[in-house]
């Protein structure tokens, strides 16, 4: 994950162009990927794909031609969608279009005016400080034009049609923890992933922020419904404690196994609100996905963030291994969650005999939860959470009663609850 969070780092991102097919051509060596191309123009929802940016150089050079603000060393010294520029400005006629951060005053912050057709840089407030009055010769080489927006899918299949959305974002350039983690991780997830007998499908997307997210949503508008359960990640390798965001719902699946799996870690759980990443976009009034969001120190939290700072430097491999891990620990709750039946719930059946009793690798307290919360009304998490116990070890407990034929399987409690409204009405 690491080598990919470094690999990536250099390539100039933004919500369309090379550098996004870039990145997923260097994902894809991983995963297959299925590459969608959406035209500018193209209404999707309440927006419209926008006009395709390029840039090949860009540079501020003083008097002596020496450049003081070099594209080449670095993505975040251009505001990203700027515009074309050939020109030669005093430093006074030059100096709105300058973005630093006085309050940061070593780093370059990072900067975008998608829509604005304007053009701008950034650098160090101690490097504008440094930069003498005189000429500049200006040079943006950029282009806008009628091309597409990217975006890729990789899809493990499972038994059921049913669908875990793992999405994260591939727009921003030079931001290792805030973007290229979150990649990272999730390419791992699904490498993991391949080959698994899987009772869903997961649905990788690997797509630029918001209006990417926007477009899926768009173009699968009539199979969305498939969603059963989603994650965004983002921000997944500072050292920073995990944080789960829940879905806008609150208290779907998703948001019981990431709460449970948090438990065991340093870690946060906090309420949806209506701003940060994609999960904002899948948790819309009219979609109302049951989508959560995993990062570390969330977007805006941490010094770095926006910053050149948030080099690869800053991402650790304990902290994206950490964040895969709670991310799988997501996945087997996911997979494994049922509801069973106590076929003998009268009394406490004898368990010696069914070899229950004082076995080796049994968990007796988790095989006595599970008999006494196995009604039909709870499924394995509930167990899980109201034992204390981990889901795994509830999941085994339920394994071998299961097969002592003391359990009887219900489904999902979705289903179940969704059965017993039907019969109700």
């Amino acid at each position: 994950m690491r080598e990919l969070v470094k690999r990536l780092h250099p390539i100039c991102r933004s919500m369309t162009g090379d550098g996004v097919r870039r990145t997923l051509e260097i994902i894809a060596e991983t995963i297959p990927l299925e590459l969608h191309e959406v035209p500018t123009g193209e209404r999707v929802l309440d927006w419209t794909v926008p006009e395709e940016w390029n840039i090949t150089d860009a540079y501020v050079k003083d008097a002596s031609g020496r450049r003081v603000i070099d594209f080449a060393r670095s993505p975040l010294h251009v505001v990203g969608y700027s515009v074309p520029v050939s020109a030669t400005m005093t430093l006074e006629e030059l100096r709105p279009r300058l973005h630093t951060l006085p309050e940061q005053p070593d780093l370059v912050p990072y900067r975008t005016g998608y829509f604005k057709h304007d053009w701008g840089f950034c650098l160090s407030e101690n490097a504008l400080r440094e930069l003498p009055e005189g000429e500049y010769e200006v040079r943006i080489d950029s282009a806008l034009t009628q091309g597409h927006l990217t975006y890729g899918e990789h899809v493990v299949p499972g038994k059921s049609a049913d669908e875990v959305l793992i999405s994260c974002h591939t727009c921003h350039p030079a931001l290792a923890n805030e973007t290229l983690a979150g990649i990272a991780v999730a390419t791992e997830l699904a490498r993991r992933l391949a080959g698994r007998r899987l009772r869903h499908t997961y649905r990788f997307l690997f797509a630029p922020a918001a209006v990417g997210a926007i477009t899926w949503l768009a173009r699968n508008r009539d199979r969305v419904d498939r969603v059963r359960h989603g994650l965004v990640l983002a921000c997944a390798g500072d050292r920073g404690k995990l944080t789960y965001k829940r879905s806008r719902r609150g208290d779907t699946l998703i948001d019981r196994a990431a709460a449970h799996v948090l438990s065991t870690r340093e870690s946060e759980i906090r309420d949806f609100v209506p701003f940060g990443y994609d999960e904002r976009h899948f948790c819309s009034p009219g979609f109302n996905l049951p989508v959560g969001r995993l990062t570390r120190t969330p977007d805006g939290e941490f010094a770095e963030y926006h910053t050149s700072a948030d080099d690869p430097s800053f991402v650790t491999e304990e902290a994206m291994a950490e964040t895969l891990a709670a991310a799988e620990e997501i996945v087997e709750i996911l997979e494994k969650e049922t509801t069973y039946l106590n076929l003998e719930p009268y009394g406490e059946p004898r368990l010696g005999p069914r070899g229950l009793y004082g076995a080796p690798g049994i968990d007796q307290m988790a095989i006595l939860w599970v008999l006494n919360l196995s009604d039909g009304e709870h499924g394995l998490l509930d167990i899980a959470v109201r034992s204390g116990i981990p889901f795994t070890t509830v999941a085994s407990a339920a394994r071998s009663l299961l097969e002592a034929g003391l359990l009887k399987e219900e489904g999902h409690r979705r289903e179940i609850l969704l059965q017993r409204v039907e019969r109700e009405s």
